[in-house]
């Protein structure tokens, strides 16, 4: 079986982000992963992970005002400096946490962009980033988004993002692969993580359409479950869904993969 990670923005958002810490580990999972930390304190997130047993295993690097639709910093030529200092940012956060895998949002290109300079500048500071966080002993993850959801966003198919794995050069850069996602832009989901497996460093789910948990969509959950066992995974399965009802409701096809773990 895959190992599950929980995502705390989603999951358990019935209640104050720093009380879902203690409802996951209730709920049997041993990781977490969340969007951003920016809003707590290290020390208070860090006591959390630390009280429940559990360990982070992801969160992303500062994407610009959420709240206004900006999706990431690392595209834009203008915001060279910003991007680098989100990097800074991230990174003692990553220490303090123990966390050793940062997501980087790429970004929304506005019509008309010159798609060409926006590509360059977004190699150029992952390069910086990944050198940056090399250091870390932090692996740098980048992810393709479906055009639905984010209209614009600069990565959006798997084949794209694995050309900017390439182009960058860097050991310590890999494929983060959102399998909701990619059913929407691309479909062929096994055959493809097979062919990309090498640098995916980590899995996320969510099913479509709605983008609520498994079983609920068109994606044949139990048999990707076992794929990725067969094919040798060994990287974790963070559950990015929004619950169609509670939390605890939408964990039935998890406590039917862990029956004792609740």
């Amino acid at each position: 079986m895959p190992k599950f990670a929980a995502n705390l923005s989603l999951l358990f958002n019935e209640l104050p982000f720093l009380d879902r810490f203690e409802a996951a580990a209730a709920a049997g999972f041993d990781a977490v992963e969340f969007m951003f930390p920016y809003e707590f304190e290290a020390d208070d997130i860090a006591a959390r992970l630390k009280a429940n047993g559990l360990r982070l295993v992801l969160f992303n690097l500062p994407a610009g005002n959420w709240a206004a639709g900006e999706r990431g910093l690392a595209i834009y030529p203008n915001l060279v400096s910003e991007f680098r200092d989100s990097v800074d940012r991230a990174s003692k956060y990553a220490t303090a946490l123990g966390c050793s895998q940062l997501h980087c949002l790429a970004g929304v290109a506005p019509g008309g962009a010159d798609i060409r300079a926006m590509r360059k500048t977004y190699v150029e500071n992952l390069r910086y980033a990944a050198e940056r966080l090399a250091s870390d002993g932090i692996t740098l993850l980048i992810e393709a988004i479906n055009t639905r959801d984010v209209p614009g966003y600069f990565l959006d198919t798997t084949a794209k993002a694995a050309d900017i794995v390439e182009s960058v050069e860097a050991q310590n850069i890999r494929l983060q692969y959102d399998i909701y996602h990619m059913q929407i832009m691309e479909g062929d989901l096994a055959p493809t993580i097979d062919k990309y497996l090498p640098m995916i460093a980590h899995i996320q789910i969510a099913d479509t359409p709605g983008r609520n948990e498994p079983g609920t969509g068109e994606i044949n959950y139990p048999f990707l479950f076992d794929h990725l066992d067969h094919i040798g995974y060994k990287g974790w399965v963070g559950c990015e869904y929004r619950p169609l009802s509670s939390t605890f409701d939408s964990l039935a096809w998890f406590r039917a993969l862990k029956p004792k773990s609740v």
